[in-house]
């Protein structure tokens, strides 16, 4: 089952309103229907005719907001309908006023009809950029080796599922090895460095020997980014963590980027490695990049966190202490994914608002001999 969650924008954070291409709220869909429903009590109960015949016509263009073209025609024919019963004493309409209302649910369902098939355009645009973005973060199984992952990944951008953010897990003939990174810039204009990037590391887990070479592949792959795109710069901050075969120990290369958070009992220890420069600005040969190796512990798990996570902001201004308070979120179930939500969680709960793309990856190594 895989362990990676794509969390869209929470629905107060989608600011476009409903005139700018959210769907509408439900009062939209209510409204023409409690129009009809409130003409009818209202010339029933006054003993007088009232002259409000003309509100009818509203009817079938308050529909096309959100009903589909037969049902706008059916609200459209039930004004028309209204006009002529006599009971209701709409003061008498002439033709005049029949053939007002009728142009008016004629001219309502041809534009219900426009904006029906722009809709299905849209949906379907929306479905194949979405399978698109998806593409580019692939599922994160449940185990990757001898690692158990659970991840989750929620873009800033409004709309999108993929931003400047990436991480990945993948097995080769090395052992297994972990990139987590944050691109320059974000939402969709990212996410072609993203998927640049995850490819050549894909690559690199299956080629490269050790994982210095792994992060110098990286490197050389945003500089010929960059030069091909003619852009005085593109850079990204990564983190690379690569397990032993029998998960007993991790080495770790910061090109910029958090430290790894290392979780053991109660005690939370950032896996602080010899700081290197982002990918992109020009690594030196790889032999050059200091690799730091760490013993593990049955029962060790580890978090690495994107920027987005500890630049994010309480109402007050204080950023988001995640080593402070991950040591009390990682007690009591192991499960990685169990982690990850409640570290999540936690972060929506401290910050109004997170305004930056925010990944999230605990693993937890576990040896054939420990089970």
């Amino acid at each position: 089952m895989p362990k990676v969650s794509v969390v869209p924008p929470r629905r107060d954070e989608d600011r476009r309103g409903w005139l700018r291409g959210a769907p509408p709220p439900r009062w939209v869909r209510v409204l023409p229907l409690a129009m009809v429903a409130a003409i009818c009590v209202a010339t029933l109960l006054s003993p007088d005719p009232l002259d409000i015949g003309f509100l009818l016509g509203a009817i079938p263009p308050m529909a096309v907001l959100s009903y589909s073209p037969l049902a706008t025609a059916a609200l459209g024919a039930t004004a028309i309908a209204l006009l002529n019963i006599p009971d209701l004493r709409l003061d008498r309409p002439g033709n005049t006023d029949l053939l007002t209302v009728s142009f008016v649910a004629l001219l309502s369902v041809f534009v219900s009809f426009v904006r029906s098939r722009r809709d299905a355009q849209l949906t379907l645009a929306s479905t194949v950029a979405e399978a698109a973005q998806l593409a580019v973060l692939s599922p994160l199984p449940e185990r990757v080796g001898p690692v158990r992952c659970a991840g989750l990944y929620r873009a800033a951008q409004r709309g999108t599922l993929v931003g400047g953010d990436f991480f990945d897990v993948r097995e080769g003939p090395f052992g297994v090895r972990v990139v987590m990174g944050d691109v320059q810039g974000h939402g969709l204009a990212a996410v072609a460095t993203v998927a640049s990037l995850l490819g050549a590391f894909r690559e690199a887990v299956l080629d490269e020997r050790d994982l210095a070479s792994v992060a110098a592949r990286l490197d050389r792959r945003l500089l010929v980014d960059a030069a091909d795109a003619r852009l005085d710069e593109l850079f990204a901050t990564a983190a690379l963590l690569e397990f032993s075969a029998d998960a007993r120990q991790v080495r770790v290369v910061l090109c910029g980027s958090p430290p790894p958070l290392l979780l053991r009992g109660a005690a939370v220890t950032g896996l602080e490695a010899p700081p290197w420069t982002p990918l992109g600005v020009g690594l030196a040969d790889p032999a050059a990049i200091e690799t730091r190796t760490v013993p593990l512990l049955p029962g060790d798990r580890l978090l690495l966190a994107s920027d987005g996570v500890m630049e994010a902001r309480d109402r007050s201004g204080e950023f988001y202490p995640l080593a402070g308070r991950v040591a009390a979120l990682a007690g009591g179930d192991g499960d990685p994914d169990t982690l990850v939500q409640r570290v999540w969680a936690d972060l929506r709960a401290f910050g109004p608002t997170v305004r930056d793309d925010v990944s999230l990856l605990v693993l937890t190594p576990s040896s054939p001999a420990r089970g």
